[in-house]
């Protein structure tokens, strides 16, 4: 059954916007000119490229893998496997290999953006729709939707709290939001003319952010939690 979350008003009182603290940037990589989806595997950070999934040592900085595969939008890691959006449908790989192991409907069929794994589901994003989807993984079933005030690019989950990118015009904001009520409760604001494709936590202090067509993944500081 799917339960829908109710829906923020434009009017709601939102979070104040705080400058998020880059700390690093990587790239842009040997021919890539747009990044969308990211993920971190515990060791490595993916990075989505179009035609090819590749994967960076966060520490030096070099590229170690690349897997030929279409990878247009988000990228999300169970703890075994890698999830892929590709257009219509999201590839479920083996990260040794490359190999497609299964494929279930992408909830936008084709307009979807940001994906992460939590709770033994996926989350995607809807960009336009402004929406979250939590899935089946096995069958692409929604679940689950919460809804943003925002347009949503990279969604991810750390330590209970949901956060989500936004990128609309040339602005860009990393947002957490109360997964009940869909209320904003942080912002993260991107300096001018540096935007967030994917997101992605690396579970401890840092967020990964895709940096659509710079071609660059950026580190920003996680805030620590209230309390």
């Amino acid at each position: 059954m799917t339960r829908k979350a109710s829906t923020p008003g434009n009017d709601q009182p939102q979070a104040k916007a705080r400058l998020a603290e880059i700390v690093r940037e990587y790239g842009p990589f040997a021919g890539v000119d747009q990044v969308a989806g990211v993920t971190h595997d515990g060791q490595r950070v993916w990075a989505a490229t179009g035609a090819r999934l590749i994967a960076f040592d966060p520490t030096s900085g070099e590229q170690t893998r690349a897997l030929d595969c279409p990878c247009d939008a988000g990228t999300a890691f169970d703890g075994t496997h890698l999830y892929q959006i590709a257009e219509q449908r999201i590839d479920k790989i083996d990260p040794a290999s490359g190999k497609v192991l299964a494929s279930i409907p992408a909830p936008g069929h084709g307009n979807d953006s940001g994906m992460a794994w939590a709770e033994g589901s996926l989350w995607v994003g809807q960009h336009r729709d402004r929406k979250i989807h939590q899935i089946d993984p096995a069958t692409g079933a929604i679940l689950r939707t919460i809804e943003s005030n925002r347009f949503v690019t990279g969604v991810t989950w750390v330590d209970g709290e949901l956060w989500h990118g936004t990128w609309e015009g040339d602005e860009s904001e990393i947002r957490r939001l109360d997964p009940d009520s869909g209320a904003v409760l942080e912002r993260l604001e991107m300096p001018p003319g540096i935007n967030v494709s994917g997101l992605e936590s690396d579970g401890a202090g840092l967020f990964y952010c895709g940096g659509g067509g710079s071609g660059k993944v950026r580190a920003v500081r996680r805030p620590k939690a209230a309390g």
